[in-house]
């Protein structure tokens, strides 16, 4: 009897996919390519790395010592311009601006181009999609007050920022510090976000109000 020989399958979905979108294709080879840079990149800064990582473009990644990073899996992270059609205007980026400050970021969390800056607390929960260049600060950077500035320029103001789960971020939207986002809830496309956001409502504006339950 003959031996069959058999030959790998390949995936019609995947090639129609390659064709409909040939940057797509390109940004996953090249991804591909990048990835143990990138992963020894994210070790040298002391992250861990996590399972069902899409890492496309290294982040800026400044972590003050002794400050904590946490990322969940399922993480999707998009630096480079051509990842996504808004084109990010710059990596995204994780910056700590204390030794006792914390970054937390739960599972199947995507960002494009985002800014997270937590000089005490920003806790993101699970399925959070972050558009392209969002920022999300907990901290003032700098006293309002002249004198207070002349003291000390970093001494701003500092409160924890939590996005709880199922949240979407529009793209450039700002959300400042002392922040909760509600559960399920929509912030437009660039909102500025200055006081808590309900579960289940659509903020939008500047300073963003309910526009929608």
């Amino acid at each position: 009897m003959a031996r069959v020989i058999s030959t790998p399958q390949v995936d019609i979905n995947i090639l129609d996919r390659a064709l409909d979108m040939p940057w797509a294709a390109a940004n996953e080879l090249r991804r591909m390519a990048a990835l143990p840079y990138i992963r020894l990149l994210f070790s040298l800064h002391g992250l861990g790395w996590g399972r069902r990582w899409r890492i496309l473009g290294m982040p800026i990644v400044q972590r003050y010592r002794g400050s904590r990073i946490m990322l969940g899996d399922g993480l999707e992270l998009r630096s480079w311009r051509s990842s996504n059609p808004l084109a990010p205007i710059h990596p995204v980026v994780l910056a700590t601006r204390s030794a006792s400050a914390l970054i937390q970021v739960g599972r199947d969390v995507a960002m494009t181009g985002a800014a997270l800056v937590a000089a005490e607390r920003i806790i993101i929960g699970d399925r959070v999609l972050i558009g392209a260049n969002a920022t999300i600060v907990d901290t003032d950077f700098h006293p309002l007050d002249p004198a207070a500035r002349r003291h000390d320029m970093l001494a701003g103001e500092r409160a924890a920022v939590v996005i709880e789960d199922d949240v979407f971020i529009g793209m450039r939207s700002l959300i400042l510090k002392g922040v909760r986002v509600g559960a399920g809830s929509v912030v437009g496309a660039g909102s500025i976000v200055t006081r808590d956001v309900p579960a289940g409502a659509i903020v939008a504006g500047n300073p963003a109000r309910v526009v929608r339950r």
